[in-house]
């Protein structure tokens, strides 16, 4: 009898790019993939810490798991298990727990799968993390999340991501062009740079800081893949997202006019505060350089609410500046203390009632910006990549430009693209639309 292995992942596109990685290894090693719904015998779970409801999610999932398959083996990889593997270790029901370095062999650490009363934990110093393994997500939806670097070399008071994935490094060109190719060839449409601070592409393995290309390379080379009908950057910093590039966008044919900008607060202060490296002008300057050149495009900003310092006077400055941009939606995230973070010692803490009530806020903005969006759209003429779920009897789908669209189900259309006109948003938020010519791309 074959085993069988399930997967959990929390957090960002980086996560499910290497979590479908680490499925692929399980597989050449002679393991059938199962639905973490389903009963397995290893269930491996991919942690994330950036905010501390993941934290608090993974004893959760633990218990999912536990309550499908008491005897199970429970591995846990990812961010969280570098930060804090002992707290992992020490979960009721976890087996193994595995940091940076070694979660892309966890098979080596699987022997005879028998639960182990205390978690193992095998978890190096983060400065050992300094060498690259690529991965890239297939199978698990319509696009693929492609992998092209990992680690940061920035110091953001508030953030922990380089202490659990470690120094900034990248994949070669060679490499990430011949993964874009494999992707191609198994029929998937579109594909997502992913990785911790993409515009940073190019840096080396082992503290090697010579670039060997740069994003504006890696993008140029990657729009020349056969097969690929849509390439999506995900979050770039802004300080990194060079005029070439958003002009090479704007004029190519498989970048799509979708970007996802962190600018974490409108006040130069908090800005400050954080070590981030722009103040608010900068932003502005991005946004409106790409509306100039695209101005259909859609606009993602991460936001975070409630740093400490953070007044009344400095919410207000953020809300007025995202208010009077032209976006079209936000990520907001309520700030939490995180351990060994210069910002978990700062003064001026602000209360999480206030903290939750500047998150309602902002939420209630980003809806009116992504309506606002989607009104702008209407009546235009866009290319759809439908998804490959029956919600309800509806499939959905995005277009180039990230407006959500539905028809009522018809699996003929999953992984398939067609021109549509866009027509009216209905009471869901998501835009209806009629079929320009119907099965044009399919």
């Amino acid at each position: 009898m074959r085993k069988k292995v399930a997967f959990y992942t929390l957090g960002c596109k980086l996560n499910f790019s290497e979590t479908s990685t680490i499925a692929r290894n399980f597989t050449d090693e002679g393991f059938d993939r199962v639905d973490f719904s389903e009963n397995a015998d290893i269930y491996v779970i991919n942690t994330c810490s950036v905010t501390e409801n993941a934290d608090k999610r993974f004893k959760t999932i633990v218990k999912q798991a536990q309550k499908i398959n008491p005897d199970a083996f429970v591995a846990a990889v990812g961010c969280y298990a570098q930060l804090k593997p002992e707290e992992l270790a020490a979960v009721d029901g976890v087996d193994l727990v595995l940091g940076a370095t070694e979660k892309f062999k966890i098979t080596d650490y699987i022997n005879d799968l028998s639960k182990n009363d205390f978690g193992e934990v095998h978890s190096c110093e983060i400065e050992e993390a300094d060498f690259y393994v690529g991965s890239y997500s297939i199978g698990d939806r319509t696009r693929a999340f492609l992998k092209v670097q990992d680690g940061c070399d920035y110091k953001c008071t508030y953030c922990t991501i380089p202490l659990a994935r470690g120094i900034s490094r990248s994949d070669t060109l060679a490499n990430v062009l011949k993964n874009a190719k494999e992707i191609s060839e198994k029929g998937i449409k579109e594909i997502v740079l992913t990785g911790v601070n993409i515009g940073d592409y190019g840096k080396g393995e082992f503290g090697n800081k010579k670039h060997e290309h740069t994003f504006f390379e890696l993008v140029q080379a990657l729009d020349q893949v056969k097969g690929i009908e849509r390439l999506r950057i995900s979050s770039i910093e802004p300080n990194l997202l060079k005029n070439e590039t958003i002009d090479f966008v704007a004029n190519s044919k498989t970048f799509v006019p979708h970007f996802h900008i962190p600018l974490q607060s409108g006040s130069d202060e908090i800005l400050k505060l954080m070590r981030r490296r722009y103040l608010s002008d900068l932003y502005v300057d991005r946004v409106r350089k790409i509306k100039e050149v695209m101005p259909h495009a859609c606009i993602g900003v991460d936001i975070i609410v409630g740093f400490p310092g953070e007044t009344e006077d400095h919410f207000l400055d953020t809300y007025k500046l995202l208010s009077e941009l032209d976006i079209s939606y936000l990520h907001v995230f309520t700030y939490s203390e995180r351990d060994n973070t210069i910002a978990a010692d700062l003064a001026g803490v602000v209360p999480l009632g206030v903290r939750k009530k500047r998150s309602k806020m902002l939420r209630g903005l980003s809806a009116k910006k992504r309506r606002a969006f989607y009104e702008s759209q209407l009546g235009a003429e866009r290319t759809v990549l439908f998804e490959s779920e029956n919600k309800e009897g509806y499939i959905h789908g995005f277009t180039e430009n990230y407006v959500k669209v539905r028809t009522p189900w018809n699996p003929a259309y999953v992984n398939t693209l067609h021109s549509i006109k866009l027509n009216e948003i209905d009471d869901d938020g998501v835009v209806r639309f009629d079929f320009v010519t119907e099965g044009v791309k399919a």
